[in-house]
């Protein structure tokens, strides 16, 4: 008789996490989905609970879980500026308590485990683009440090695990992604600005706008993320997932504008500490070992994005400036 394989999901009610479960679902695996939903919300799965290879557990990976599974991803933790400095304390404890009992599980389980680690392990990079090679240019003592350290500091763990254990790991950087079920007060530019243009509000642009984003669509995400969970066990990462073409914050918001026919004025305001002025992946390991790169251009994936904010802020009574007009 041929058992799915159990995998575990921690942050599935979050963005990716959400998109990650579905994924799973649809590919024949019986899925546990953990959140405690700090940032995570039930309107991202309310969709699959009614699927009997779905399971939802509340808990917070801060403190040990006891279950039985095949592999697991770790994608918890608040992952944008507004969430993870809200409250940074947690922040920490999320990348390097949660990373640790994930990995003691892998570890009693002897499962493969994959880390969602992110492109702020370069900082404001020195060299562009950035290979895995690179080792980052971060400061620890900043309002982003909380998520840039404790995310590196994650990664150093998931290292050791293998040195000292034999750990089956995985550890992915991803760069900036995007896509339905953002969060819609997360402070991510994609979601800010579509939220901006969709109410016919200033679209706010920190710096001159000329600092450089990579956007990748997250249905290209997630097949990344499940490649390479899946190759063999001497493929550890570091690696890159991400869109290598580069755009400006300014080509952004007028795309944004110019999709969704908006009447927005782009407004400039003061950069934010520690803003890193470029961020684009080397993506050629992802290349040559997963067969992976990003399909869904930045038009494309924004009109898909768009409807999805548009449905949301009709649906929950937000749109009354745009319904005004």
């Amino acid at each position: 008789m041929h058992l799915r394989k159990r995998i575990l999901v921690t942050g599935g009610a979050g963005f990716l996490g959400s998109h990650l479960c579905e994924r799973l679902l649809q590919l024949g695996y019986d899925v546990l989905c953990v959140d405690n939903f700090y940032t995570g919300t039930k309107r991202n799965i309310v969709h699959l609970l009614g699927d009997p290879f779905f399971e939802l557990y509340r808990h917070d990976i801060t403190f040990p879980l006891f279950v039985e599974v095949d592999q697991i991803y770790n994608l918890a933790c608040p992952a944008s500026p507004v969430h993870y400095q809200n409250d940074p304390v947690q922040t920490t404890k999320v990348c390097v308590h949660g990373s640790i009992n994930m990995l003691g599980l892998a570890k009693r389980l002897k499962c493969a485990i994959l880390q969602a680690s992110t492109s702020e392990v370069y900082g404001d990079p020195d060299v562009h683009p950035q290979p895995e090679t690179y080792r980052g240019n971060v400061n620890p003592i900043g309002p982003r440090s909380c998520y840039d350290e404790g995310k590196r500091c994650a990664e150093t763990l998931f290292f050791d695990y293998r040195r000292q254990h034999n750990l089956e790991i995985k550890v992915a950087r991803i760069f900036n992604t995007y896509g339905p079920r953002m969060h819609p007060n997360d402070g991510r530019v994609v979601s800010n600005f579509i939220i901006q243009a969709l109410r016919n509000k200033p679209i706010t642009v920190y710096g001159d706008g000329s600092q450089t984003r990579s956007f990748c669509y997250v249905d290209d995400m997630i097949e990344g993320l499940i490649r390479f969970m899946n190759t063999p066990d001497d493929v550890t990462g570091p690696m890159n997932l991400g869109n290598p073409d580069g755009f400006t914050i300014l080509e952004l918001a007028e795309l944004v504008r110019d999709i969704t026919g908006s009447a927005s004025e782009i407004r400039f305001e003061p950069l934010p500490a520690d803003d890193p002025v470029r961020r684009r992946p080397d993506i050629s390991r992802a290349r040559n070992i997963l067969g992976w790169e990003p399909k869904v251009g930045l038009r494309e994936g924004l009109s898909k994005t768009i409807d999805y904010f548009d449905d949301f802020l009709r649906t929950n009574g937000m749109l009354q400036a745009r319904l005004a007009i």
